[in-house]
């Protein structure tokens, strides 16, 4: 059978994503990019935030009306919407026939053949049911670089978080297994690995007794093939001193860390549910650039908690002033039911949540203009992403550049590269977020 994929929200659903891609294909069907020839369409949604819901709410929309009119026999729905919203899904868009919970991809060949048969299905298993990786996935991210999800759920239970709710508690994934994995991948050309959870800084405490995200992270620099492994969604307070060690010590990994604090005013942390205070953060922040001088730190950040104040906001600013993060994005609070936060009195209204969302981006965006012509003159091994089309430039990425999320590196030069191809570049100038540099050595595959 021809299907279409749409895969929406992070990249830890996205890796849900190629999963299940794995197992269709497994199973003989095929894929297509044109909705107007899928005779199956899948949609594995988000609904994180209010902006992620109304994309995820529209995207069935879409295809629901080429269920209608097109060759499409099955539309099936699944991730964190299916989850939320299971029986209203089904209840309320007729063109849906099949909706799978979170922890129930590994059943979507198993769902699209109770389809075909003219049945509609609901397939939802227990949040404390731990899907295991082991089919290979089909990698959409160009071959060169993947994501390995090293954990499921979340066990913070911040105010505004509907995670917890849709994933479950946090497990973490066996060590073997990842390793496994993580080899197949390398097998298949993948150069840089990037592991991604809710939290990455306590895996393994569940399974082992103690953090062993350290342990993990020795293991997958024996790996052949590997050249870099990027570490996201680290909470601040779970940072450990084996693992700024091992990140510090170990060549393949980069100096890079992904660190969510969302605010700095101690009074709007304590209503989110967080667990460090400013003091801590400073602290944080100030140890890791102190250990890993060269360490590139990205964060994110909320505007317009509920009963957040401008003074507070202030305080955001100056804090965001003082630390300079490298990386740096904002969200306008989403009002998300059934959490804590939805309920809590002093709600902020849109246009001042914007606002202050965009203050801070164009503090922001000052700091990071500044930090990126600092980088002129220095020499830096960079990733090849592709070509720009009928040019000489290719676009790369640096050590400090995550996909999607950071900017590029853009070579004009007449050698031929590949993408997935790591080259020695000197930067020669930069344009807001990007930078430009010259190939200054052979660069090595």
């Amino acid at each position: 059978m021809r299907l279409l994929f749409i895969s929406l929200g992070c990249d830890k659903n996205l890796v849900d994503s190629e999963e299940m891609l794995g197992i269709l294909r497994d199973r003989g069907h095929t894929f297509t990019d044109d909705e107007t020839l899928a005779e199956g369409i899948v949609i594995n949604t988000c609904c994180f935030i209010g902006d992620a819901k109304e994309e995820s709410v529209q995207a069935i929309l879409d295809m629901a009306e080429y269920k209608k009119a097109g060759s499409c026999r099955a539309l099936i729905v699944t991730g964190c919407m299916a989850q939320r919203y299971q029986q209203e899904i089904l209840d309320e868009i007729p063109e849906v026939d099949a909706v799978l919970g979170t922890m129930s991809y590994e059943k979507i060949a198993d769902a699209l053949e109770t389809v075909l048969k003219g049945e509609r299905k609901l397939e939802a298993a227990s949040l404390n049911y731990l899907p295991m990786p082991g089919r290979k996935r089909v990698v959409t991210t160009g071959g060169h670089y993947a994501y390995l999800k090293i954990a499921e759920g979340c066990d913070k239970h911040c105010t505004y978080c509907i995670i917890p709710r849709l994933r479950g508690r946090y497990r973490s994934i066996p060590m073997e297994h990842l390793i496994r994995e993580a080899g197949q991948l390398a097998e298949e050309g993948v150069k840089e690995l990037i592991l991604v959870a809710q939290e990455t800084t306590v895996y393994g405490k569940d399974l082992y007794g103690e953090k062993s995200l350290h342990i993990l992270l020795e293991k997958l620099c024996r790996i052949p093939g590997l050249r870099w492994i990027r570490i996201l969604y680290c909470y601040p307070e779970e940072i450990y001193p084996e693992l700024v060690e091992t990140i510090r010590r170990e060549e393949k990994i980069c100096h890079y860390l992904d660190l969510p604090i969302q605010h700095a005013s101690d009074e709007v942390l304590r209503r989110m549910g967080r667990r460090t205070s400013k003091e801590d953060l400073i602290s944080i922040v100030e140890m890791l650039r102190r250990e890993i001088p060269d360490i590139i730190l990205r964060t994110t950040l909320i505007a317009g908690f509920p009963g957040e104040t401008r003074e507070q906001h202030q305080e955001m600013m100056e804090f965001v002033d003082e630390m300079e993060f490298d990386r740096l994005g904002v969200f306008a609070y989403s009002q998300e039911e059934d959490t804590p936060a939805a309920s809590m009195p002093d709600q902020i209204d849109e246009e001042t949540k914007l606002t202050w969302r965009d203050e801070l981006m164009e503090l922001q965006q000052e700091i990071a203009f500044d930090k990126a012509r600092d980088m002129e003159g220095r020499v830096v091994t960079a990733i090849v992403e592709g070509q720009v089309s009928g040019e000489d430039v290719y676009v790369a990425r640096t050590y400090g550049d995550a996909p999607d999320v950071d900017g590029y590196l853009f070579l004009r030069t007449q050698e031929t590269l590949m993408s997935g191809d790591f080259v020695k570049t000197r930067i020669t100038g930069a344009s807001e977020y990007d930078l430009i540099g010259e190939i200054c050595d052979e660069f090595a595959k």
